[in-house]
């Protein structure tokens, strides 16, 4: 067999052999909660239909209890958006789950999500009571959520950090409960890969039940891990990652959405799992994000940030102009952003001057290219990046006739507006 065909009989393989996990969407919960994230109604409708066309299998629309706004807003979007699953947050606490039941009973599909520590730490310094009371209170809060919806999530906070017999028998209890899905978070971002891949396993292993749900996995990133541990407890055996656009949440945030489903995309030979999110949406989402809440991503951000498609080193330029596959493992076009790829600094090469100056109805060649580039260096070593308009102003101190005949003959040659690309930005997202 040629290469090129085992390679398709490999990808074919992988297709095959993937399972679904579905993608919870806490933008508008845990992402909200962070400082400065916070959102209006009408701006948490209009990112939820985002949510919607992008493909998640559950948005978790708020927390009812903290606002009557806030609960207005998740009946709003359970009233609204009729594909995915509707869920909204609640306590082990009656008043928690009354709102909460209010809040998505006109859902198609609702869902309660029930929450209490596990944690010796929480039950102790936090919550004040005994394990056994926080049993109770686990399994009464399941049971009276179920007298609303027969979608009920669990979720034991703090779990990665709870004694692991403890946390076996509040699973168990509240899988006899009724509860549907199980989450496991890693409340404050403190396991590793290994950890927590291990962690999974022997809870899916040691509970009697678990058969009976969904586990899910919630990770934060206060030691940059959410997205690898999130990784990782799918290969444990977790079919749930709650997870936000751009990574937002409390502290360092959450598993950021674009990574998780893009590594899902690119390695499906060794994670093989698939998600039904619409990838070439993810970049609009995240745009979407930003404008909403006024929070920048940071430049380096994998996937949505400015710089992830953007070239400024000479070598990496001329490699990705001879084949963009080089210096890419994924196409921007895959999560809908633009490619505008070379970025002018005093890193750039020849290639890439040439190339712009080109697009721009230039066309320089030896010596010309040269005493072009060395003139744009020194303007990038005084203000890092150069724009269209320092292109111009150096062909025009060289040869002038070609610029006043390049400017008159065709105004689409010359372009009227810098093109993203030559921006220090790469293109406008995250400003």
């Amino acid at each position: 067999m040629r290469q090129g065909e085992f390679r398709r009989s490999l990808e074919r393989s992988w297709h095959m052999a993937q399972e679904q996990v579905r993608i919870f969407d806490t933008t508008l919960r845990d992402g909200e909660q962070a400082p400065g994230f916070s959102l209006r109604p009408a701006e948490k409708i209009q990112l939820a239909r985002q949510l919607d066309a992008l493909g998640v299998d559950v948005i978790e629309a708020g927390y009812p209890i903290a606002s009557s706004a806030e609960a207005d807003a998740v009946r709003r979007i359970a009233t609204e958006i009729r594909r995915p699953i509707i869920a909204c947050l609640a306590r082990c606490h009656p008043a928690d789950l009354e709102r909460a039941a209010w809040a998505i009973e006109p859902a198609a599909q609702g869902r309660i999500h029930t929450f209490i520590a596990t944690s010796d730490l929480h039950l102790q310094a936090k919550l004040r009571i005994s394990r056994e009371q926080c049993l109770e209170a686990a399994v009464d809060g399941v049971r009276f959520a179920r007298r609303h919806t027969s979608d009920v999530q669990f979720s034991a906070e703090d779990a990665t950090r709870s004694d692991i017999d403890f946390l076996c028998r509040v699973v168990e209890a509240v899988i006899k409960a009724g509860a549907t899905t199980i989450n496991l978070p890693d409340t404050v971002g403190y396991s590793t890969p290994d950890e927590t891949l291990e962690f999974f396993t022997l809870i899916r292993t040691r509970v009697p039940n678990a058969d009976k749900v969904v586990f899910s996995t919630h990770c934060h990133d206060d030691l940059g891990l959410a997205v690898a541990n999130s990784l990782a407890a799918v290969q444990g055996g977790a079919r749930q990652v709650e997870c936000t656009i751009n990574g937002i949440g409390e502290r360092a945030g959450n598993a950021a959405l674009e990574e998780v489903v893009m590594a899902f995309n690119v390695r499906p030979d060794r994670i093989p799992y698939s998600t039904s999110v619409v990838t070439k949406l993810l970049y609009p989402s995240s745009e979407m994000l930003t404008k909403l809440t006024g929070q920048p991503v940071q430049v380096n951000k994998a996937i949505v940030g400015r710089n992830a498609f953007a070239h400024e080193a000479g070598i990496h330029q001329d490699g990705v102009l001879k084949d963009r596959r080089t210096y890419e493992i994924m196409s921007a076009a895959d999560v809908g952003a633009p490619w505008n790829p070379l970025v002018l600094g005093k890193h750039s090469g020849r290639h890439a001057v040439q190339k712009r100056c080109a697009a721009l109805g230039f066309a320089f060649e030896g010596d010309e290219l040269i005493g072009i580039y060395r003139a744009l260096m020194v303007i990038a070593d005084d203000r890092k990046t150069i724009e269209d308009a320092d292109i111009i102003k150096v062909v025009r101190s060289m040869r002038p006739e070609l610029v006043a005949v390049g400017e008159a003959a065709d105004a689409a040659e010359v372009p009227a507006h810098p093109v993203a690309a030559m921006h220090e930005s790469g293109y406008g997202h995250g400003v």
